[in-house]
């Protein structure tokens, strides 16, 4: 993957699981980072957000959009 970049930041894991599950389909390469960490027994995430998305920059605008679509915005 080339060097990616910060999308977007995710609410929970399911909507994580879902937005990974459509982009593999598209084959738009991503990884999901979580922010969860066990010292902290997820204070992080209650905070932050659960994580996000990265992806090469050329995707931005289309994850975007499967987002807004998939989210109902």
């Amino acid at each position: 993957m080339d060097k990616a970049v910060r999308i977007l930041i995710l609410d929970n894991e399911i909507e994580a699981k879902l937005l990974s599950e459509i982009l593999t389909e598209k084959s738009i390469p991503h990884l999901i980072r979580s922010y969860h960490d066990s010292v902290y027994d997820g204070l992080w995430q209650i905070q932050s957000g659960w994580g996000h998305i990265e992806a090469p920059r050329e995707f931005k605008e289309e994850i975007l959009k499967i987002y807004e679509e998939m989210s109902g915005e």
